[in-house]
């Protein structure tokens, strides 16, 4: 017998076939005729396939009555016409194995609806649950859209270290990775920490970006694109934020502003598209169950070309709104939610791509506008979600960047290999970053970060 998956068993050109399913047991139904029906599902798909165990089983009495939610099965049988509604095939079982039973007293993944709070304290049996199991096979069409965006678009991707002497946001906000023994701290005659006895030989962290290496790659093999795991030793317990998620940043030479912001556009309309195209069923229950906006969002993020204004007119159309933001909005001030979804839902009612920020509250790495006040910075808003995208021209400047990178209190010694990249063959280049686990959200409209990630990481939660 073929194995196959559930996913597959469930299409009507599988009808006839002798097949081996494996999978978990949502529900158990006995009739009284003396057969029973079991509903299994195995991740393949969100819909479970309904399996007919008839009492001539050699198991029937023994282990098949037992069944309850959670336990493992292989059923052995051949996949029929189904006259139930909503399924178009069903399993005659010839053979079931069960691998491992789940007491129903102890299993906490009963009938029973469990808040998302909860569902986070088992976060090694949430998976199981329609709600994560949509949201994982959604994550993992998004990266795979990433992916092939990138690749057949000509770029490489390069893998960016994790263990850092960079600051790349210059906010402070990082992990420390050390060897030193935090009871014994050898220090220096000064009294300060002595790090050449620590492993890296300097003071080294867990990276926020793999931005300044990628620009590396970026100015000797045109695009790269790197995706991994970033940190941020932030104290903040809100829905928005994660001590470890994943970032996806492109870098490309001889790109400027408006090439960043075109990529950027069609990169999300990728994303989009593709998550449109193969996770029907999953949207189907986010739409019901979670958010009823989520796909009308995804087509507008999909068809409608993104309004592009800069940050001075942005504070402009917000002053003049008349609404009563929570936030006071004034030039000079980064934009909080509330006004981002106001130029998105309500003003423009279209994704929108904010530039030319002002310098002061940008990084160091951003080029510089000629008003001497702005900067080349871009922020891609979406409906619903705001910032999901951030990004810039990077300075390509020696004197430009050598004195912003003073002005912002960074020691130029330790970004002697970035500045060489200003000194040996210097390039207009830009890029951006996206947080994957902001892309989740927007696609599922799960309202906490914490619940798109496998195993958040947070304040006080290191847990699995």
């Amino acid at each position: 017998m073929d194995k196959i998956s559930i996913r597959d068993a469930r299409q009507e050109d599988a009808i006839g076939r002798q097949a081996t399913l494996q999978g978990w047991i949502r529900t158990r139904r006995d009739s009284k005729g003396g057969f029973s029906f079991l509903e299994i599902n195995d991740g393949s798909c969100m819909a479970n396939i309904q399996v007919i165990a008839d009492a001539d089983l050699s198991n029937y009495e023994s282990e098949i009555k037992r069944l309850s939610a959670g336990c493992s099965v292989t059923i052995h049988g051949e996949i029929k016409a189904s006259g139930g509604k909503g399924q178009a095939t069903e399993v005659q079982a010839s053979e079931i194995i069960v691998h491992g039973w789940a007491d129903p007293e102890e299993y906490p993944l009963q009938k029973k609806r469990h808040s998302m709070e909860k569902l986070r304290e088992w976060a090694h049996l949430r998976p199981r649950t329609n709600t994560f199991g949509a949201v994982a096979r959604v994550r993992n069409r998004i990266c795979r859209a990433i992916h092939d965006f990138f690749q057949e678009d000509g770029f490489l991707y390069i893998h960016t270290p994790i263990i850092t002497a960079s600051d790349c946001e210059g906010a402070g906000e990082m992990f420390r990775v050390t060897t030193l023994d935090p009871a014994n701290i050898p220090k220096t005659p000064e009294g300060k920490v002595d790090f050449t006895k620590d492993f890296f030989d300097r003071p080294s962290y867990l990276t926020v970006s793999g931005q300044l290496e990628g620009e590396i790659y970026a100015t000797a093999l045109g695009k790269v694109y790197t995706f991994g795991p970033t940190f941020r030793a932030e104290n903040s317990n809100t829905s928005r934020h994660l001590a470890e998620f994943w970032m996806v940043e492109p870098e490309a030479a001889f790109f400027e502003l408006d090439d960043n912001m075109q990529l950027a556009e069609q990169f999300l309309k990728r994303i989009a598209t593709d998550v449109l195209n193969h996770c029907e069923e999953d949207l189907a229950f986010f739409q019901q169950r979670i958010d009823s906006t989520v796909v009308e969002t995804l087509e507008t993020l999909a068809s409608k070309a993104f309004e592009r204004i800069p940050y001075t007119e942005a504070v402009e159309i917000l002053e003049k709104s008349g609404e009563k933001f929570d936030f006071p909005v004034s030039w000079g001030s980064d934009f909080q939610a509330e006004h981002e979804r106001y130029l998105t839902d309500q003003h423009f009612k279209c994704p929108v791509i904010l530039y030319d920020y002002p310098a002061a509250i940008k990084p160091f790495y951003m080029k510089c506008n000629d008003d001497g006040r702005t900067v080349r910075a871009m922020d891609v808003l979406a409906p619903r979600v705001g910032e999901i995208i951030g990004g810039s021209q990077r300075e390509d400047c020696l004197e430009v960047i050598t004195s912003r990178m003073e002005a912002q209190g960074l020691d130029t010694d330790d970004y002697w290999w970035y500045l060489d990249l200003r000194r040996f063959g210097t390039v207009p280049h830009s890029g951006f970053g996206l947080g994957l686990e902001r892309m989740v959200q927007a696609v599922t409209g799960m309202a906490n970060i914490r619940d798109v990630i496998p195993f958040p990481r947070t304040p006080g939660n290191a847990d699995f």
